[in-house]
């Protein structure tokens, strides 16, 4: 009641509008496949038919299932002695069809000799084993993106979990390497480093925060969140927060107001909220801590799940380090400035998440969630089924 009495009676009756204005996510699971580990996922179109297909790096195998009835075709196996790790999977020439790249000899703790990169030449038929093409890589690979520059050409990004010869995260910085496709992508593949001063960074991603065709990356790791811009041949680095973070996204409030998600620390049990600062160069206010109870945070996909007009978070954990119950959860946003947050557990102990991507898979216009799940073993899409008011 304190609350209510601070708030001003057109503030209250606005944000009680705005929460009855949310609606209830509803969705429809739907177990597409038995897999080993599902590493990684990517939502792009393998074939140029205009549809979403996924795409998956599983522990000895890349793969992609077709839309619409998810059929599987294996397209590299055995790529190295370990687990692959990571993939990446976007239209880098305007094709229509996607270009894939992928990480591998994953070994989580090795940091001076194991990891891998490899960019896959599709074959003529895309449903068939693709010819890989090995290219220089850091010691433990992890996480990668195709990214766009200013010239509307793509680089392959790659981004180790340690620093060579590190040891829990003491000893050199890890270093992110920014890869120059070649004309022949079996001539070699020249790279440069974005940046070598991070330390046990779990993931990143790409974001366009100034509206130029130049694309961005947000890292997360244990000196926190951090903005990279290229500017010129190098990359100019930013902080955004300073809390140990293993997973990040970003997207918008309903007030506009851009914000990012993460998951704290590595693999961790907290999920936060953190808004743009008015000036350029503060660090991101925190807005709200989502939970403080997941168990092997994993995995963060934000987007408008809701029809609304702003973002949603889905975050996903499985329960693996820290043994426990696997889930799925949605939060939705009940106020404009991200205060207050409705909690919707999607999915428990059916689905340890290793991965969630989110995208429109049956091209009804709402956005599905994909989940890759480690201890359960499956593929799972959760079709959108909300109803919009």
């Amino acid at each position: 009641m304190r609350i209510l009495l601070l708030l001003s009676p057109v503030v209250l009756f606005a944000n009680l509008a705005l929460a009855d204005s949310v609606p209830e996510f509803k969705w429809r699971a739907e177990e597409i496949d038995a897999i080993q580990i599902g590493y990684g996922l990517q939502l792009t179109d393998v074939n140029g038919d205009g549809k979403t297909d996924i795409v998956l790096a599983d522990k000895k195998t890349i793969q992609w299932y077709q839309n619409p009835d998810w059929t599987k075709h294996i397209i590299a196996r055995d790529l190295t002695q370990r687990d692959n790790v990571c993939v990446t999977a976007r239209d880098i020439d305007g094709d229509g069809k996607c270009e894939i790249a992928v990480g591998g000899q994953w070994n989580y703790r090795e940091t001076l000799k194991d990891g891998a990169v490899f960019y896959l030449i599709p074959s003529k038929d895309r449903t068939q084993l693709w010819q890989p093409v090995q290219l220089y890589n850091e010691p433990s690979v992890h996480r990668m993106h195709w990214v766009r520059d200013k010239n509307d050409e793509f680089r392959l990004l790659v981004k180790p979990l340690r620093g060579r010869g590190t040891v829990d995260g003491v000893g050199p910085g890890l270093r992110v390497l920014e890869y120059f496709k070649p004309k022949d992508p079996t001539d070699e593949w020249k790279f440069s480093v974005v940046c070598d001063f991070m330390h046990l960074s779990h993931n990143f991603h790409v974001v366009n925060w100034d509206n130029d065709k130049e694309e961005e990356i947000i890292i997360a790791g244990k000196e926190g969140v951090w903005h990279f811009d290229k500017q010129g041949k190098d990359w100019k680095a930013t902080q955004l927060t300073k809390n140990f973070a293993g997973e990040i996204r970003d997207g918008r409030l309903p007030n506009g107001k851009r914000f990012i998600a993460t998951v704290e620390p590595k693999h961790g049990n907290v999920s936060a909220v953190y808004t743009q600062p008015s000036k350029s160069g503060d660090l991101w206010k925190p807005v709200k801590v989502l939970d403080k109870a997941l168990k092997d945070g994993h995995a963060v996909a934000c987007a408008d799940y809701l029809g609304v007009g702003s973002d949603q978070i889905v975050v996903g954990w499985r329960a693996m380090n820290d043994p426990g119950v696997p889930g799925i959860k949605l939060f939705a946003p009940l106020d404009k400035a991200g205060k207050q947050w409705r909690e919707t557990r999607v999915s428990a102990k059916k689905v340890a998440v290793e991965d969630i991507k989110a995208g429109d898979l049956n091209g009804d216009g709402k956005t599905d969630i994909v989940a890759a799940a480690r201890q359960t073993k499956n593929l799972v899409i959760f079709f959108n089924e909300t109803k919009t008011k």
